[in-house]
C-alpha cells in the first residue's frame, strides 16, 4: 500500500472543486453531550488547529447542532467565511407522514429549515442521511440540482447508501444531465472495513469521496479499553453500564479486536503518539477517502486526533494494520477466489 496520502492536510471534496480539511468536524454531540459553550470552544479549536469542514444534520439534537453551529458563524463571520458547511436530511423531525424521507416535498422544507437554523442562504454540502425506499430516485434528483440550480446548496452527497444504491443514484444523474453526487458517508474504521467489499469500489467508480463516520470505533481504537477489563465510567461504553458491558463482552471475544488493538499500540508507542492518531492516520491514507469525521467530546480529545493529520505512517506500517484487520470475506463474490476471477491477465493464458 502507498503512504503517498499519508499526512495530508487538505484535499477536494470528491470529485468536485471545493478543498476540505482531511478531518471534518462531527457535531452529533452539539445540544446533547456537549452544551453551546463547550460546543463553540470545539469549533474554536477546530479551526485554530486548520480545520475548515462541518459535518451536521438537521436530525442532531433536533435541529439544535444546527442552530448552535449558526450563532458560532454569526459570531465568527471572518472564520465562517472559510468554512465548508455540511449538513443531512432524511429522518424524522415531526410526527407526520412527510416529516421524513427523501421527497421533493420533505426536503423542500427540510433544506429550507435547516438554512435558516445554520443562519446561511447557501449549504456547501447536502446530504441524504439514508435511502428512502417510498420516494423514487429521479424525484430525489431532481430536487438536488434544483437546489443547486436555485443556489442553495453546492453539491450533494450521501450517508449509509449501499453499493448499489449509490451507483444507480450516480448513473441517473448522469443519464438525465444532473449534477451528480460528489460524497459518501459511511461508517469506516479499522474495525469496520465490510464496505470495502462492495461499497468502496463503487465509490470509486462514481468519484464519490469517502467521509467515513465512527472512524475510531465507538471508541475501541482509542486505546481506552483493555483485554478482559470491563470499561470504566469514563469511557462511552462504561458510561451506560448494561448495554456497554454487552458491547464490550461481544467486542472482547473478538480475537480480530485485539489483533488490531495491538497493533496500532505497538505502532503508536514506536512514534510517540496515541493510538487515535495512528487508527485515523490509517483511515485517511485509504482509497477514496475525502475526510474522515471527528465525533470527539472534549478539547483534549479533538487536538488529540488532528494530530492524526500531521503523522506520517510508513508503508509497512500501513500494511501491518491492513492485514491484521482485514475483513472476514466468504469465498465467493468477496474472497480471494472471487477477487481472483474479477481480474485477468492481460497476456491471457490459465
Amino acid at each position: 500500500m502507498s503512504d503517498s496520502r499519508n499526512a495530508e492536510t487538505f484535499r477536494r471534496l470528491g470529485s468536485s472543486g471545493a478543498v476540505v480539511c482531511a478531518h471534518a468536524l462531527g457535531t452529533m454531540t452539539f445540544g446533547a453531550e456537549a452544551d453551546e459553550a463547550t460546543s463553540h470552544a470545539l469549533i474554536n479549536a477546530y479551526v485554530e488547529g486548520g480545520g475548515n469542514f462541518l459535518d451536521t444534520a438537521d436530525v442532531y439534537s433536533a435541529g439544535v447542532s444546527e442552530e448552535i453551529i449558526g450563532r458560532w458563524m454569526s459570531a465568527h463571520p471572518a472564520q465562517a467565511g472559510q468554512i465548508v458547511l455540511a449538513t443531512k436530511a432524511r429522518f424524522p423531525m415531526g410526527q407526520g407522514p412527510n416529516d421524513l424521507g427523501t421527497s421533493r416535498r420533505h426536503l423542500r422544507v427540510a433544506l429550507d429549515a435547516s438554512l435558516q437554523r445554520l443562519g446561511v442562504e447557501h449549504i456547501d454540502l447536502y446530504q441524504l442521511h439514508a435511502w428512502d425506499a417510498l420516494t423514487p430516485l429521479d424525484e430525489t434528483l431532481r430536487f438536488l440540482d434544483d437546489a443547486i440550480t436555485a443556489g442553495k446548496i453546492g453539491y450533494y452527497g450521501f450517508s449509509n447508501f449501499t453499493g448499489w444504491q449509490l451507483t444507480k443514484a450516480a448513473m441517473l444523474a448522469e443519464a438525465h444531465g444532473w449534477a451528480r453526487p460528489v460524497t459518501l458517508q459511511p461508517q469506516y474504521s479499522l474495525l469496520v472495513r465490510g464496505i470495502e467489499h462492495e461499497i468502496v469500489p463503487a465509490a470509486l467508480d462514481a468519484g464519490l469521496g469517502l467521509l467515513p463516520w465512527s472512524p475510531l470505533g465507538g471508541g475501541w481504537l482509542s486505546g481506552k479499553y483493555r483485554r478482559d477489563e470491563p470499561p470504566t465510567g469514563s469511557t462511552r461504553l462504561g458510561e451506560n453500564p448494561e448495554r456497554g458491558m454487552e458491547a464490550w463482552a461481544a467486542r472482547n471475544e473478538n480475537e480480530r479486536t485485539w489483533r488490531i488493538i495491538d497493533a496500532v499500540t505497538e505502532i503508536a508507542e514506536a512514534h510517540g503518539v496515541s493510538a487515535s492518531q495512528v487508527s485515523l492516520a490509517w483511515l485517511g491514507a485509504q482509497p477514496a477517502v475525502t475526510s474522515v469525521i471527528l465525533g470527539a467530546r472534549s478539547l483534549e480529545q479533538l487536538r488529540d486526533n488532528m494530530g492524526a493529520l500531521t503523522l506520517q505512517l510508513d508503508a509497512a506500517e500501513l500494511d501491518r494494520l491492513s492485514e491484521v484487520s482485514a475483513p472476514p470475506a466468504e469465498d465467493y463474490p468477496y474472497g480471494a477466489p472471487g477477487i481472483a476471477q474479477r481480474h485477468r491477465k492481460i497476456e491471457g493464458g490459465r
